[in-house]
């Protein structure tokens, strides 16, 4: 049987990593947070003192690396290692590493049905064959409150004029990026998720229903 793979691309909190749940739950698929991958980076480097700017540092330990886990937690989903994982993504070299993992990774387990991985370079790069490509849509000050009341329900203090800055700062950083900058993917659906969760799904459903 054919290994199903459905991308799932877009700026940050976007609601990419929802989507892939329910996209995950409805077909049976196995979830891949790529940006998970890039948030235990950047834990790794923040507790043994790697300098951020150093590419040889950065490099040397990736090389030493042998295993990520794509297990979610919340010392990774803090603004700190947001940030942290944000200055290392624009590394040639990191996002090398996390795309070739994820392929990797797709590839060796073929007795799964599929996979939905959400990114940020998913079908533009690390799958570009992929089955279904899907771009979610969100005007920043929304993805900015959506951030906002994550955090404070998590219970870390937060500011929201500030997240929004960081949030409008992240999209130029992503898009302007050297390496695998943020862009609509060739062949893939843009997701409006501005509104209810329920007609972002509506969207998703129809062209899930084709496949």
């Amino acid at each position: 049987m054919k290994k199903l793979i459905i991308t799932i691309d877009g700026p940050a909190a976007s609601g990419k990593e929802k989507i892939a749940k329910y996209i995950s739950k409805k077909w049976k698929l196995n979830h891949l947070d790529s940006g998970i991958l890039y948030r235990r980076l950047a834990l790794i480097f923040l507790i043994e003192n790697i300098d951020f700017k150093s590419i040889h540092k950065i490099k040397n330990k990736l090389k030493e690396i042998r295993q990520i886990s794509f297990r979610n937690s919340k010392k990774i989903r803090t603004q700190v290692i947001s940030k942290l994982a944000s200055k290392i993504a624009v590394h040639n070299c990191v996002r090398n590493f996390v795309n070739k993992f994820q392929y990797n990774f797709v590839n060796k387990n073929k007795k799964m049905r599929g996979f939905v991985i959400d990114g940020r370079d998913i079908g533009s790069v690390v799958f570009k064959k992929a089955d279904l490509k899907l771009y979610i849509d969100v005007n920043p000050e929304i993805r900015a409150k959506r951030r906002y009341k994550q955090l404070i329900d998590s219970g870390e203090k937060s500011i929201y004029p500030k997240i929004l800055r960081d949030i409008k700062l992240r999209d130029k950083q992503d898009k302007l990026r050297k390496h695998s900058p943020l862009i609509i993917p060739k062949g893939s659906h843009i997701i409006n998720n501005n509104g209810r969760f329920k007609d972002t799904v509506n969207q998703i459903n129809i062209l899930l229903d084709k496949i």
